[in-house]
């Protein structure tokens, strides 16, 4: 099964791109500056909101009872779609959603009589995490990015660094560059107002000539078989209105029951994603409608991994997910290191959950680590996703890997933690273990803390504090004082 959500190989593991990347100051500071401006206007929009918690824990009932259910909303969309005038596809994984895009694209050009099979794109995560404009590619098909940070991205040749701002890592004297080298223009200012007008420019001939769109889907909703996709610039109106062809590549967790339940979906997102109280752009279509946008529509339902992870319940919960990035941009790791250090396109919090169990978990290991259990990704999650113990959970799953392999258990951290397993089993070891440890920690005493640890401690003290082991343990000095008293 063909997934394409991040990348497989040993050299992708965080700590080694975090690495790589920390060299960057550049990023770094662009990173830093986005994130503050996203997360001080998220806190003024959620601060009007009286119901804010209220709100929340509704989304999370909604899309917990979807979940469960979801073999019925998807066959109650099926049925809806199609009676309105949609043609509905179902793909299991990337290899296979690919193959339909190209074959309805593929006929949609030759019906259009046009020579040179293009698309037009709204701005779709799921079409990245399924490889979709690679594919194209191989196939003569050219996409084309209209939303503004995607088209940076494809323009640099470049990995999106964050879920709603794709080219966050970028400013502005950056994205110039690119367009001059792109766009084939002599002048251009450097001001946010001269690239947008750069763009708009550039893209326009697009919508105008491009007969075949590719949207994404914000949600997909079960009662009316109708789509939606939220936006802010506009681009996403034109990809779904303009063209003849409509193609709508929708990951199964997307659909809610109800149109009433978009009232609690369009409160929470724009608030949460870009401190939005609404967002400019709200497109809801459903079907066809003869002489009026798309009149061929066609929606490719996508597992990709996701129904495995219905399996287990704590591992469910990340479906929940709404894309609104808000975990990424109170993220103190992601802050610091951006979306690249993760190797997929998925990142920050929920990158580092959602990534290992599409993925599998021998492709994202070190994913689950790059999380300092702060719980600041919880408390700002629209729908409540508790990311801190699901990673906790992930955690154990690496670790009952590690030791169910020949490598794991003879590895330092496995022969430590059986060891350290062993001494916790047996009181009169510990303690000498314990006296052991206070006679040789001087060694490495300095004001109080040790610095300088030997082997793998040496990586606990090269960023962090460690205070030295007290003289008296608790247990000894419980001992003296019960002896005392008595």
């Amino acid at each position: 099964m063909s997934v394409r959500v991040g990348h497989t190989a040993e050299k992708s593991a965080f700590p080694i791109l975090a690495h790589e990347i920390l060299k960057d100051q550049q990023t770094r500071r662009n990173v830093r500056h986005a994130t503050d401006v996203i997360r001080a206007k998220r806190a003024l929009r959620v601060e009007e909101m009286p119901d804010w918690q209220e709100l929340r824990t509704a989304a999370h009932a909604i899309k917990t009872h979807t979940l469960l259910h979801l073999p019925h909303y998807l066959q109650q969309f099926e049925k809806n779609c199609i009676a309105a005038g949609g043609q509905v596809h179902w793909a299991r994984d990337a290899d296979e959603a690919n193959a339909i895009a190209i074959r309805l694209i593929q006929a949609a050009a030759k019906k259009q009589g046009t020579s040179i099979a293009e698309v037009i794109k709204v701005k779709t995560m799921t079409s990245d995490e399924i490889g979709m404009n690679s594919a194209l590619e191989k196939n003569n098909i050219t996409p084309w990015e209209t939303d503004l940070a995607d088209m940076i991205v494809q323009m640099g040749n470049d990995e999106p660094s964050h879920i709603v701002v794709p080219a966050l890592h970028k400013n502005r004297h950056q994205v110039r560059e690119l367009f001059l080298e792109h766009m084939k223009l002599t002048e251009l200012g450097t001001e946010a107002e001269d690239l947008t007008q750069a763009a708009r420019h550039y893209l326009r001939k697009k919508f105008l000539e491009v007969g075949i769109g590719i949207s994404g889907a914000n949600f997909a909703i079960a009662e009316t078989g109708s789509i939606c996709v939220v936006e802010s610039e506009g681009n996403g109106r034109m990809c779904v209105t303009m063209p003849q062809t409509l193609i709508s590549l929708v990951g199964i967790e997307k659909v809610i029951p109800k149109f009433q339940d978009l009232e609690v979906f369009l409160q929470l997102l724009p608030r949460s994603a870009t401190g939005e109280r609404m967002n400019p752009y709200n497109s809801i279509w459903t079907g066809v409608e003869p002489g009026d946008g798309p009149q061929e529509f066609h929606v490719i339902l996508l597992d990709n991994g996701r129904t495995r992870m219905m399996a287990n319940v704590r591992e469910r919960e990340t479906l929940n997910c709404i894309r609104c990035g808000a975990c990424l941009n109170v993220c103190p790791v992601y802050r610091e290191t951006g979306g690249h250090a993760y190797g997929s396109i998925y990142s920050g919090p929920i990158g580092a959950i959602l990534s290992p169990q599409l993925n599998g978990m021998q492709h994202s290991r070190s994913l689950p680590y790059a999380s300092s259990l702060c719980g600041a990704c919880y408390e700002v999650c629209p729908v409540k996703i508790n990311i801190p113990e699901t990673l906790i959970h992930l955690r154990g799953k690496v670790v009952e890997q590690d030791q169910n392999s020949i490598t794991g258990m003879f590895s330092q951290e496995g022969m430590g933690m059986k060891m350290a397993a062993h001494l916790f089993e047996h009181p009169r070891q510990y303690e000498a273990a314990q006296r052991l440890a206070r006679t040789g920690q001087g060694l490495f005493e300095k004001d109080g803390k040790l610095v300088n640890l030997p082997g793998m401690a040496a990586g606990w003290t090269q960023f962090r504090d460690l205070r030295a082991l007290p003289q008296q343990t608790f247990r000894e000095w419980w001992k003296q004082n019960k002896r005392n008293k008595a």
